[in-house]
């Protein structure tokens, strides 16, 4: 097996207890990180620090706070590679997802926040040359509710010219919200809303390779399927998991790969053509609240494991021929719950080595390419903590190849990954370098 290690390139504070954090996919863009913070505070604790304990009084009003924190990354810069380049305080943040190709020219950040709403926000040169989010569009899906997750339906390396730009979202009463963006980027329509689940519904995704599907995992531990040509009616029902499900992903490479994740700290890994059972189940000492498929390596998953902290995983000998799924890394923090973890491409597309993974077999993501279909809950964070070419970017721009002051290279045969991932209670925002020799 190959050797491998992690290092810490860099701590952030963000004040707040961090939940959420999304590398930019898009090509030029790929050294660009956000991160949503959350915080739970009663009105006479404002303006000072956020609330220690995160407990739920339903004697006192309740002020959810966040901020939401663009950096970008420095490969010039050992000491802080990561340099933060806006902040902008908003409603709480409870996950945030780029979308995969530019829209009208932009790169598009989608939040969903403790108001109830769905935000755009579109990414734009500064005065500075360099970056900043700016918002554009936001849709209120349901008054008096915590938008709980958000997917685009571009995940997959190609879109079909006419295929509708869409995102799906749940929310804490346990419905979903299917929405259409127009091509320009800068509005919402609400095309169908549900009930989904009994209690929250802590995750919603699409299936990348056949978009009218969606998945949605919720507190009362059911794993759905739906089809939204006819919403309302789930077309299959999973009681796999024997908890809450609150992280879904479908592998954008390899069709018919379905990631789930739940507070009963199991990875499932399924066929998306017969979902009696999972053909792989993975425990991880930690409620799973994040997973996230590598954005070049069919087989990698990142987990982001609450009390357990972070965790790496090759599911290839278990999608090609049924065997157990390998970890690869396990990372613990101490006095800390990760909630948030994602790879950064950045890397990816600077370096030639050969690699111990096998790649995908798809190209740069294009708009226009034929394709082929034991931590609480309720919330979490509540209760015990919880023109142009429209295939190019506008914030393409050179790529550079230096490493040297963050050692990012070396002149062995390995292969160098980023990754970030982020946490409660110590309200910090990691910078990792992975290492596999």
């Amino acid at each position: 097996m190959a050797d491998s290690r992690v290092r810490a390139l860099q701590l952030v504070d963000t004040e707040f207890t961090a939940d959420t954090v999304e590398w930019c996919p898009l090509d030029g863009c790929q050294r660009l990180l956000a991160c949503g913070t959350y915080q739970l505070c009663r009105p006479e604790d404002l303006p000072a620090g956020p609330e220690e304990q995160g407990g739920l009084d339903l004697d006192q009003p309740q002020v959810r706070l966040g901020c939401l924190y663009l950096y970008s990354f420095n490969e010039d810069s050992s000491a802080t590679p990561l340099v933060e380049v806006q902040r902008r305080d908003t409603s709480a943040i409870l996950d945030m997802k780029w979308c995969h190709i530019p829209v009208g020219g932009h790169a598009l950040l989608g939040v969903a926040n403790a108001s109830g709403s769905i935000e755009l926000l579109r990414l734009v040169e500064s005065e500075k040359s360099s970056y900043i989010l700016q918002p554009i569009s936001s849709l209120t899906v349901e008054e008096q509710c915590l938008s709980l997750s958000l997917d685009w339906s571009t995940g997959k390396s190609g879109r079909v010219s006419d295929q509708p730009l869409k995102i799906i979202s749940s929310d804490s009463k346990g419905q979903l919200h299917l929405l259409m963006v127009d091509e320009a980027g800068s509005g919402l329509q609400r095309v169908a809303s549900w009930q989904a689940h009994h209690f929250e519904a802590w995750i919603a995704a699409f299936n990348y390779w056949q978009t009218e599907v969606v998945y949605s995992g919720g507190d009362d531990g059911l794993l759905k399927v739906w089809d939204t040509r006819t919403s309302g009616t789930s077309v299959f029902t999973s009681k796999r998991h024997s908890m809450g499900v609150c992280s879904i992903q479908s592998n954008p490479h390899k069709e018919h790969v379905l990631a789930t994740g739940s507070y009963d700290e199991h990875i499932l890994l399924w066929d998306t053509r017969n979902m009696t059972q999972p053909f792989a189940d993975r425990p991880v000492q930690g409620g799973v609240w994040r997973l996230k498929w590598h954005p070049v390596h069919h087989y990698l998953l990142l987990a982001a494991c609450m009390h357990s902290g972070f965790k790496i995983l090759n599911c290839q000998r278990a999608v090609e021929e049924q065997q157990e799924v390998t970890v690869l890394v396990s990372h613990v923090l101490p006095n800390s719950l990760v909630y948030g973890a994602d790879w950064s491409s950045f890397l990816q597309h600077t370096q030639s080595r050969h690699c111990p993974f096998p790649p995908c077999d798809t190209g740069t993501r294009m708009a226009d390419k034929k394709v082929p279909g034991v931590v609480p809950s309720a919330p979490s964070f509540e209760r015990r903590v919880d023109t142009e070419d429209p295939s190019r970017s506008r914030c393409q721009q050179h790529i550079a190849s230096k490493m040297c002051d963050l050692d990012l290279y070396s002149e062995e045969d390995c292969d160098i990954h980023l990754l970030a991932t982020c946490s409660f209670y110590d309200h910090v925002l990691h910078l990792w370098k992975w290492e596999v020799s």
